[in-house]
């Protein structure tokens, strides 16, 4: 079985000489126990509009109002290009990576998109899977799946989770996650509103204290009570140790 990762509060320890909590350990264990987030969010033109905005605004609510707020740290950047997705991993060191936007799978160059979240269009065949980026002028460029793997392996001491909240990129979290503990991707494609739903109930989960796992069912949990018919399509992916 794969690593289960839980963000639990820190239990106050009572002082050996007074049985009052000793606060300088308490501020030690939250600063340790602290994850940061990093959302990457990326809708370049041409491409279907993904209401990215709301999605990312329904992550730092969830955890914003969670009684283990303080445990959690956001961080956002739009408009992702492929160099931007490098710094920002330097940059923020997070331990929790979740890209929203459009993917793909593998399919002749010009195909567009729908409602769903899967590919836009970019300028090359497409002979393997990937996330769509933005280049210079906010245009679609595709980022492989190897490549991304190859990139997330530079940081797989400090990751704990790649959330892919993309069409078709099952693919992306079978390559990912031979280099990092978790990977969430999708099945198929997904349309918006699951998508959204996904991290509603996967970030009010864990803010509530419950492991990746647990969030990742509360997540596609989210997707069904809205009678939503794709609360299947998420997957999870653990690496074997």
């Amino acid at each position: 079985m794969g690593d289960t990762y839980s963000y639990q509060s820190p239990k106050q320890q009572p002082d050996s000489q007074s049985g009052q909590t000793n606060d300088n350990e308490n501020e030690k264990s939250n600063s340790v126990r602290r994850k940061t987030i990093l959302v990457l969010a990326a809708n370049p033109i041409e491409s279907t509009r993904l209401a990215l905005d709301q999605e990312v605004r329904e992550i730092e609510e969830g955890l914003r109002r969670s009684k283990h707020r303080d445990l959690f740290k956001v961080e956002q950047r739009w408009a992702v290009r492929t160099y931007d997705l490098r710094r920002a991993l330097l940059d923020v060191e997070p331990q929790i990576v979740h890209f929203c936007g459009h993917g793909t799978h593998h399919s002749a160059a010009g195909s567009t998109t729908d409602a769903s979240r899967k590919l836009s269009v970019v300028s090359e065949e497409v002979d393997e899977g990937g996330i769509v980026l933005e280049d210079e002028t906010g245009k679609a460029t595709l980022v492989k799946g190897q490549a991304l793997t190859n990139l997330f392996s530079l940081f797989k001491d400090q990751l704990d989770c790649v959330v892919l909240n993309s069409c078709y990129s099952e693919a992306q979290a079978e390559l990912i996650v031979q280099q990092i503990p978790i990977v969430i991707g999708m099945k198929r494609e997904i349309g918006d509103r699951a998508a959204i739903e996904f991290s509603r109930g996967f970030y009010d989960a864990l803010g509530a204290g419950r492991s990746i796992d647990a969030a990742f069912e509360f997540g596609c949990n989210a997707i069904d009570l809205q009678n939503i018919p794709e609360h299947l399509t998420p997957v999870i992916k653990h690496r074997n140790c």
